[in-house]
């Protein structure tokens, strides 16, 4: 899933960025007919500060993400929130700065903190209820920074590292193997996007020394397997951003097309062992760009329509191929998430705001807005769990430093299993 970051400031949030994506940034009812629907966000509280951000949720409903402390924006902790402790500051490693990135079915968390007060550095750390935070990274590594963005139930963890010359490299950690490279496509930066309980990597890897204008290609990594390159559609690059457990990659993928500018037209993708790489197509414009996949096999993302004029989430299954899910009254929506029950989750223009709202959208109820917070203009949702409880923020534009985590449950089930 996937995923945005208000603080961009060093390495230790680049590889939590590419999870956030392109964003601006409690219970709710839910009711299952569009019209008044009537839609209570619950905020889920800082550490003492303004600021709230969820990056990871699981089945259980265990948020995890960074919150400021007080009122010095620049400091702030992971957090740990549950419907029965509310939200639990994981700690640092004697630092002003944590983050919580992820956390598994069973409660584990990973993420990255300052190592101490002197130096910017972050280390990855894997948090648990019997061991608190531990640092991932070995001491003879101190001075190199790195984070924890992705941890499966198996307890694998995925990261990423600063290699030197300003470039990263992935790393898998588990406690029999500590910290192993992913290698590289043939470039010098690496960014993982998703990982499954079969222990399978995906993300984007460059394939050149060139890392600012050479091409990058979607990748998946196995333990055994190592690194491998999944292509393009024609074009120069492409970038894997999610895994099922089936083994079915999403992303997107440069087309043999140019568009004014010289830049290439970029198609979402659907990738298995089987057919390869296969083209998802748009809603008649020129790019497409898919971020998750369900167990199903259903596939959510936007595109562009014909005349490249709008951009409509979409949501993409073998037996119905793209569907536009509309908006909520404005030009453009975007869809990040969805999970097995085949809840949608995003953000949309309304008539009202070209910032706009937060949705969820089944093929029962269509699209729902998902009001922001009492006091606040905009909400987003970009995470949801198969027990649809969907996880954002509520935020103000002009006061970015005041976003709160926010939770809205959505009942009932889309039928999308059915559909394929």
């Amino acid at each position: 899933m996937a995923r945005p970051s208000l603080l961009q400031e060093d390495f230790a949030m680049t590889a939590m960025l590419r999870l956030t994506l392109p964003l601006f940034l409690s219970f709710t009812l839910f009711a299952a007919d569009r019209v008044g629907a009537q839609v209570m966000p619950i905020d889920l509280g800082t550490l003492g500060g303004s600021f709230s951000f969820p990056s990871g949720v699981n089945n259980r409903g265990q948020v995890v993400g960074r919150s400021t402390t007080g009122n010095d924006p620049n400091i702030y902790h992971a957090f740990l929130w549950t419907e029965t402790t509310d939200m639990v500051d994981l700690g640092t490693f004697g630092s002003r700065k944590s983050f919580a990135a992820a956390v598994n079915n069973r409660g584990a968390v990973v993420g990255g903190s300052q190592a101490g007060q002197v130096h910017v550095t972050y280390h990855a750390f894997l948090w648990t209820r019997q061991d608190g935070m531990v640092d991932l990274q070995a001491p003879s590594n101190a001075g190199i920074g790195s984070q924890a963005v992705l941890i499966n139930d198996r307890e694998r963890v995925i990261g990423a590292y600063d290699s030197g010359l300003s470039t990263n490299h992935a790393f898998s950690w588990t406690a029999l193997d500590g910290i192993v490279d992913l290698g590289t496509l043939g470039g010098q930066s690496v960014g993982p996007a998703a990982l499954n309980n079969a222990d399978e990597v995906v993300g984007v890897s460059s394939t050149t020394p060139d890392i600012f204008h050479g091409p990058r290609h979607a990748f998946l990594w196995t333990p055994t397997g190592g690194m491998i390159d999944l292509g393009t559609l024609g074009g120069r690059s492409s970038g894997a951003e999610a895994i099922n457990e089936r083994g079915q990659v999403v992303g997107w993928a440069e087309i043999d097309e140019r568009l004014p500018g010289e830049s290439f037209a970029y198609h979402a993708f659907v990738w298995t062992p089987t057919e390869g790489m296969v083209d998802l197509g748009t809603l008649g414009g020129t790019r497409s760009y898919a971020y998750d996949v369900n167990e199903a096999g259903a596939v959510v993302g936007y595109s562009y329509t014909t005349g490249d004029r709008e951009i409509h989430a979409f949501v993409w299954t073998p037996s119905k191929g793209m569907v536009d899910l509309g908006t909520l009254g404005g030009k453009n929506s975007f869809a990040y998430a969805l999970n097995d029950r085949g809840q949608v989750v995003g953000r949309s223009q309304t008539a009202e705001s070209p910032v706009g709202h937060a949705f969820v959208w089944s093929a029962s109820t269509g699209m729902v807005d998902l009001a922001p917070l009492t006091g606040r203009e905009y909400s987003d949702a970009f995470l949801v769990n198969n027990g649809g409880q969907v996880v954002g923020v509520s935020y103000t534009e002009s006061e970015s430093t005041d976003a709160r985590a926010t939770m809205w449950l959505a009942n009932g089930s889309s039928g999308l299993r059915d559909q394929n």
